[in-house]
């Protein structure tokens, strides 16, 4: 097999880490939310559930809960989840809508109490306040921390190989068992750090246009 069939191989191979990246953000970042203001709600029943759920997620092996995913479905329920790359996403998207609800709850409550009282003062609903007033400075505080988990994501994505996904480590490393090159596994290691550098300087422009929040 010459270089540039290995190449293509290698680019479908990321293709898919691609897709598991994106889906997973997508997915993530909402849920993140969402349980977030469950582990903030002030029904202590909720909040002790989600709170518990998230440290059970927090600190299960993000490998473990891919295995979970795939085969508990089908051994349980005796309705498998079909796809492995579906099973690979919904793992993917539980675990990491946990650690950024964690950030998110942080950013929420770092906003002192005055901010949400400015809103009332000027007739803002709740809504409102969060929507126009905090959120935003959530998120200047908590792009660094948040940029972190996403650069994580991006090497996460290789351990979707353990349900048979063919990512593109799994592409390289079918090319060194089976022909005993390992230039590929190189060329990988290059895929990773582009997209991690297209990352830093997009996380980077967010920070310089987030920075009027600053004092």
């Amino acid at each position: 097999m010459d270089f540039s069939a290995v190449t293509l191989r290698l680019l479908s191979g990321f293709q898919t880490t691609f897709l598991i990246f994106s889906l997973t953000l997508l997915f993530a970042l909402p849920l993140g939310l969402i349980i977030s203001f469950g582990s903030m709600s002030k029904i202590r029943p909720l909040k002790f559930i989600v709170r518990i759920f998230v440290w059970c997620i927090r600190g299960v092996p993000l490998m473990l809960q891919i295995f979970i995913v795939f085969y508990v479905p089908g051994f349980v329920f005796g309705a498998p989840i079909s796809s492995r790359i579906n099973a690979a996403i919904i793992a993917f998207s539980i675990n990491y809508a946990c650690y950024f609800s964690e950030i998110f709850r942080g950013g929420i409550e770092s906003i002192s109490a005055s901010q949400y009282e400015a809103g009332q003062v000027l007739g803002m609903t709740k809504a409102q306040i969060f929507f126009r007033v905090v959120l935003l400075q959530v998120i200047k505080r908590i792009t660094a921390p948040m940029s972190n988990e996403i650069i994580t994501l991006v090497k996460d994505t290789a351990l979707a190989r353990v349900i048979m996904v063919v990512e593109i480590i799994r592409v390289a490393e079918t090319f060194a068992a089976t022909r005993a090159i390992i230039w590929p596994l190189f060329y990988t290691g290059a895929f990773y750090l582009l997209f991690v550098g297209i990352l830093t300087l997009l996380f980077g422009y967010i920070e310089q246009k987030l920075s009027y929040f600053r004092a």
